[in-house]
């Protein structure tokens, strides 16, 4: 293929990479003359890929970007990725051989710049939660963020899966190679890299952060950034923006909208992990509530850390990476999230000195300090991302009133209650402007993700509790003896604790004190005594100050719990307010 002019197959056998430098697949030279033959015949741009004997430049087509960047790398290896950040000044190298980056402006997720596009598509989508896009704003922006791709000397595209289950193909088109980099951490990688031509994918990303859109009053929007979200179309657009998490939460959202309507699976923003005797737990929790940390356990392999499906087979992990906050990184409490932190992580937003020491307790730049790395970090995981049906649920809520008790256990309805209220604080970082916790509902644990309305995966959820016989439990990871200011956080050692001893079935007992205020069941004792976890923990009244101050104060968020309910659910046909919170008679 002496048109292409660099490159001439040398060997019988090529070997190029297609998800990383572990995954190789060996193509025969006759059929990569053939590919190049194909190629050849488009003459566009560049499109580099990488293999073990060097640099190999093909041309291919990418023909949305008709004007063309001059160079396109496709599925590149880690080794090729970790040259172009570091030659590019977009990264430094950390003392723990990870690669580090600055997201600039937003460090957290943006939700009132999020957008669904109404169309006959979307008619169905829980408009009180999404942001309107008109198709047509939709369609200036995409030829805003085309131009802007098409228009850079280089720009990375990454083609590979979401869910283990599912295998939604999916594509990310930037314009940074950390960016590429992080969509390699997070999603699954075809084993064979694809031919960017033929590759047909099911959704497509375009994330031209380095683009705003500067007619956003003309569109309606609410400021200059966007992530907008076309499921007719089955495209992404990001723009002002350069916190990766939309992109993973964008894919998420999209996944939340295909798998319960065509699959009739439940898709949900929880880790899952599983014990000895294949007995699956679930953790939902929203951001900084510990489902990473939790999850993260050495005596049971990890499922996945933040995003799951679960269908007639079992639950499957809709990413193959984690993206863990590393804010106050300890080794001593999450040994295994520190030992991920290696070569092909990537951080975010932390503080390194001149030697690129990480200082993992500074806020300096942010609160949400992250990192996103592959399954392949955590040597006790589950290979393929898939397991059996829960046995048990945890709903993680981080408690700014310091109300909760440690652990609760609920009934089915009481489940679907607090799954439908997702109540927790917004910590500090997570989302632009939260500086301090401040408490929050989010239904399903993730509102922010769902395109359909609650009841649509509550319904789901109820019917997998009933068929499987879930035991589901309340478990408190924030404040104890007061609320923020007062009180102390809970000690991860001792959540641990709580969470350990639901696995070891050590609340399946009977003796539980009803706290009528909260209507929750909290245990007295374990099976098994914990020296982590003394009974006096159980009870949180027991650790304030005066109890009156304490019933006032679970009074205080039993109506918040009433109002959100009330807000959202009021006029649905199944009434569960009698399994939530009752506040005393004024």
């Amino acid at each position: 293929c002496n048109r292409v002019g660099r490159w001439r197959p040398s060997r019988q056998n090529w070997s190029y990479l297609g998800g990383g430098d572990d995954e190789r697949a060996m193509l025969s030279g006759r059929r990569l003359a053939r590919q190049a033959t194909r190629w050849c015949r488009h003459k566009t741009v560049m499109v580099e890929k990488y293999g073990c004997a060097g640099l190999m430049e093909v041309e291919e087509r990418l023909p949305e970007l008709a004007v063309g960047p001059r160079r396109i790398h496709h599925n590149l290896p880690y080794s090729r990725l970790r040259e172009l950040e570091i030659a590019s000044g977009e990264c430094r190298v950390t003392s723990e051989g990870a690669t580090a980056v600055d997201t600039g402006k937003f460090t957290g997720r943006s939700p009132n710049d999020k957008y669904l596009v109404a169309d006959e598509t979307s008619r169905e989508a829980w408009w009180a939660n999404n942001g309107k896009m008109s198709p047509e704003v939709f369609d200036e922006l995409q030829a805003t963020c085309l131009e802007h791709l098409g228009a850079q000397d280089e720009v990375f595209v990454f083609d590979g899966y979401a869910g283990a289950s599912r295998k939604l193909k999916v594509r990310f088109v930037t314009a940074k190679a950390w960016q590429h980099h992080f969509v390699k951490n997070m999603f699954f990688r075809p084993k064979e890299t694809p031919d960017i031509a033929t590759f047909a994918p099911d959704f497509t990303v375009y994330n031209a952060s380095g683009t705003t859109d500067a007619d956003w009053r003309r569109h309606g929007l609410r400021s200059e950034n966007f992530v907008a979200l076309h499921l007719g179309k089955r495209v992404a657009l990001v723009g002002g923006t350069e916190y990766t998490g939309e992109m993973k939460k964008g894919i998420f959202t999209v996944m939340n909208f295909l798998e319960p309507r065509e699959r009739g699976a439940l898709t949900m923003h929880c880790a899952a992990n599983v014990g000895e005797r294949g007995d699956v737990a679930l953790l939902f929790g929203l951001s900084g509530t510990g489902k990473t940390t939790l999850s993260a356990c050495p005596t049971r392999p990890i499922i996945g850390d933040d995003e799951h499906c679960w269908d007639d087979q079992g639950v499957s992990n809709i990413e193959n990476g984690c993206y863990a906050k590393v804010i106050g990184l300890d080794p001593a409490n999450e040994p295994l999230i520190h030992a991920a932190i290696k070569r092909n992580a990537l951080l975010e937003n932390v503080d390194l000195d001149d030697d690129g020491v990480v200082d993992y307790q500074s806020d300096r730049k942010t609160a949400n300090t992250r990192v996103s790395y592959p399954m392949s970090h955590i040597p006790n995981r589950v290979d393929k991302g898939k397991a059996g049906h829960p046995t048990r649920i945890v709903f993680l809520a981080c408690d700014a009133y310091g109300v909760l008790p440690p652990v609760a256990r609920l009934d089915p309805d009481q489940a679907i209650y607090h799954f439908l209220s997702g109540y927790s604080s917004k910590l500090a970082g997570t989302e632009l402007g939260v500086e301090e916790p401040v408490p929050v509902f989010s239904a399903c644990f993730g509102a922010p993700f769902l395109p359909l309305h609650p009841f649509v995966y509550a319904s789901l959820l109820r019917d997998k509790i009933r068929r499987h016989h879930v035991t589901a439990y309340l478990v408190n990871t924030g404040w104890a003896a007061g609320p923020v200011g007062v009180g102390s956080r809970m000690p991860i050692a001792t959540t641990r604790a709580v969470v350990d001893a639901i696995h070891r079935d050590a609340f399946d007992h009977d003796a539980y004190t009803h706290h009528p205020i909260l209507n929750l069941h909290v245990p007295d004792q374990l099976i098994k005594p914990d020296h982590r976890l003394p009974p006096h923990l159980l009870h949180p009244w027991a650790s304030w100050a005066s109890r009156d101050d304490y019933d006032a104060a679970a009074d205080r968020l039993a109506r918040l719990f009433v109002a959100n309910y009330d807000s959202l659910y009021a006029d649905h046909a199944l009434d569960l307010s009698p399994f939530g919170p009752q506040p005393r008679d004024t």
